[in-house]
Parts: C-alpha cells; sequence; structure tokens
C-alpha cells in the first residue's frame, strides 16, 4: 500500500466511496481523453510511479492504465481543481487510451 501525503489527502473532497473523477488529459494535443476514479491509495500510486492508476468500480481492484494493452500513459502533472473534487492528470499517452482503439474515449458519439 502506498501513503497519499497527509497534507494532499486534506485538501480532497471524496464522494460517499472515497473517490474523486480523475480526468485526463494529453500533453501534447491537450484531448481529453478518458475519466477514471482514485482513491487516495490509487492517486499516490500515481504521483509516486508516474503511471496512472485508477479504482475500478466494477471490479473493486487497482489497475494501471495500459497494463495489459500496452497503451500506456506517463504522468507530468496532476492538478486539483479549486473545489477539491476533481483531479485533471496531464500526460503522455502511447497508444489509444479508449479500449475501443479510439485515440480518446471522447472521439466517437459527439452529441452537439
Amino acid at each position: 500500500m502506498t501513503t497519499l501525503d497527509p497534507a494532499i489527502a486534506a485538501r480532497l473532497k471524496r464522494d460517499g466511496d472515497g473517490l474523486l473523477p480523475a480526468v485526463i488529459q494529453e500533453a501534447s494535443s491537450r484531448d481529453v481523453l478518458m475519466v477514471g476514479w482514485m482513491d487516495d491509495e490509487a492517486l499516490a500510486r500515481t504521483i509516486a510511479t508516474g503511471r496512472s492508476t485508477f479504482w475500478s468500480r466494477s471490479r473493486r481492484a487497482y489497475w494501471v492504465k495500459g497494463e495489459t494493452s500496452g497503451n500506456t500513459q506517463s504522468v507530468r502533472e496532476v492538478r486539483l481543481d479549486c473545489d477539491g473534487d476533481t483531479l485533471l492528470v496531464i500526460v503522455d499517452q502511447t497508444g489509444p487510451a479508449c479500449h475501443t482503439g479510439d485515440h480518446s474515449c471522447f472521439d466517437a458519439d459527439r452529441l452537439l
């Protein structure tokens, strides 16, 4: 288990399950690639390793982006929004970010 810096943890406003949404943005293009969920440990692992680590709500387990697909995210920055309830993770993306094979999870279905 990786421990989150208490000064950072004190600033976070988590949902009822202890999670925060993490918006993943590509550093070079500024494209929003995906949204994942992080708890304190996932955030601590992300900061410690420089690899995007999330909590899977369906599998109830941690996962590292690209661990099985090879489509990795190298973390450049992690930012906290003004309310303390959303993370922005700026990454260098290798390969597609979406499990469908699209560059971004927001490529396929434009509503307006």
